[in-house]
């Protein structure tokens, strides 16, 4: 039986169980979604989008799911503390695919500002819900986008009504729990209307030593004059596989930091489409990948200059280590009449070792003839002469590589504009490179 039969066999038995444990919302494009799945099967290194990541075989193994939405014995609350000093978050959680709303933070969010299960707030609130759901992640085009619409029973909803600032940083720790190998399906919905502003930090993590296999779709509506921030951390084991589909839409004026941060993985696939639909958006995205053994981390990146007079600034950084392996796939569109677009893409990577493999392929299609615009890539190794020049000063050589890569990764986190999350990854990166994982003191996470 190959991949795609055992779910279109489950999705067919189980159809009724999944839709009566979701919501209407949810249910009316998983048939839809479904079909295009049968179509589209999961993708293959066959297709250009996908040649550096197979990621059909990964579902391959027969993986636990809680399509019946079991009760996880644990309570996050519990089980996970976060002591970053001076960084004062909203904390919530989603234990695999649900979200945990049995005991939650004390802190109020401003008036008028949903976060909360993407389930309940569909059946609270289901014409906002309707209105955003599924408009901008395209299962006709993507088989995992497929997968997931087709088996997806809840998520996390954020929304931010017109004009309200939401001070204090919403944190979403992602915790894989399980006692069998187990397949999560995760959904994130983000909708600031016109003149909002918000700051999102996910962070994933792993409880148990066995195999996970993540996939998500996060949908991120910015409107007019708005201002989102997003960061998503990685860190979880060297069995898990994440694959996730971020697909953001800015209006006019809109403000959009994206930083994707993964520290310590199994596998990890990232695709992310911005599209830049109303004139003067600006988009900072950036990313980070640390990897060793044989981790694997491919980035594959889409933006879209769809109006004139848009801004876009990318940069991916990746160390590799050992026999990993990195890709990175980026895109930048300028459509005709999209004039006074400015656009910079950069991608620098260093392999320490021989067997460490990068794959980079930065790309600018532009259709207007009044632009700025510029992309480059670099593979190479630690500049030998500052090696050189630091051992001559009396530091050691493996103190010597690890503030050079150190100091090459910093300009992704100096990107970053939470002071508090800055200063952590600093520290996190620093532990990274020294084969050490970070504990959060009284954490049962942190191994």
């Amino acid at each position: 039986m190959n991949a795609e039969q055992q779910y279109i066999d489950l999705f067919s038995q189980a159809e009724a169980m999944i839709c009566r444990h979701s919501a209407a919302v949810m249910n009316t494009p998983r048939a839809a979604a479904f079909a295009d799945f049968e179509r589209l099967g999961f993708p293959t290194r066959k297709q250009e989008k996908y040649k550096y990541t197979d990621v059909g075989k990964f579902f391959e193994p027969d993986y636990g799911l809680n399509l019946n939405r079991l009760d996880i014995p644990v309570n996050p609350y519990q089980v996970f503390k976060c002591d970053v000093p001076n960084m004062s978050t909203s904390l919530y959680f989603v234990v695999n695919d649900t979200f945990y709303s049995k005991a939650l933070p004390a802190s109020q969010l401003p008036e008028g500002v949903i976060f909360g299960s993407l389930r309940e707030m569909a059946e609270k609130h289901p014409e906002l819900v309707k209105k955003y759901y599924g408009k901008m992640a395209d299962t006709s085009k993507d088989g995992v986008t497929a997968f997931n619409t087709a088996f997806a029973q809840d998520g996390v909803l954020l929304y931010v009504p017109k004009n309200v600032v939401v001070e204090r940083p919403i944190q979403l720790v992602n915790i894989l729990r399980g006692d069998v190998n187990f397949l999560v399906n995760r959904r994130v919905l983000i909708i600031l209307e016109s003149g909002a502003q918000a700051c999102l930090l996910t962070c994933d993590h792993a409880m148990d030593n066995v195999n996970f296999l993540a996939t998500q779709v996060v949908e991120a509506f910015v409107g007019e004059n708005a201002v989102l921030d997003l960061y998503e951390l990685e860190e979880t084991h060297t069995s898990t596989v994440r694959i996730s589909n971020l697909c953001v839409k800015q209006e006019a004026n809109s403000n959009v930091l994206l930083n994707g941060m993964t520290l310590y993985n199994g596998t990890t696939r990232n695709n992310i489409e911005v599209l830049l639909a109303g004139e003067g958006a600006e988009i900072n995205l950036c990313g980070m990948a640390i990897a060793d053994k044989n981790q694997h981390v491919d980035n594959h990146t889409s933006i879209d200059h769809a109006v004139p007079h848009c801004t876009s600034n990318e940069l991916f950084k990746y160390v590799l280590d050992d026999q990993s392996v990195g890709a990175f796939s980026g895109l930048v569109l300028v459509r005709p009449g999209a004039q006074h677009t400015s656009s910079q893409q950069t991608n620098r990577n260093l392999c320490a070792t021989r067997e460490a493999r990068m794959y980079t392929q930065p790309q600018l299609e532009i259709y207007a003839d009044d632009v700025k615009c510029s992309h480059g890539a670099t593979v190479g190794q630690l500049d030998e002469t500052a090696l050189f020049y630091m051992r001559q000063r009396g530091i050691p050589e493996r103190e010597a590589r690890l503030l050079l890569m150190f100091a090459f990764v910093n300009e992704v986190i100096d990107t970053i504009r939470l002071d508090a999350l800055k200063d952590r990854l600093h520290l996190l990166i620093e532990k990274r490179f020294r084969g050490e994982l970070s504990k959060c003191q009284g954490c049962a996470i942190c191994k």
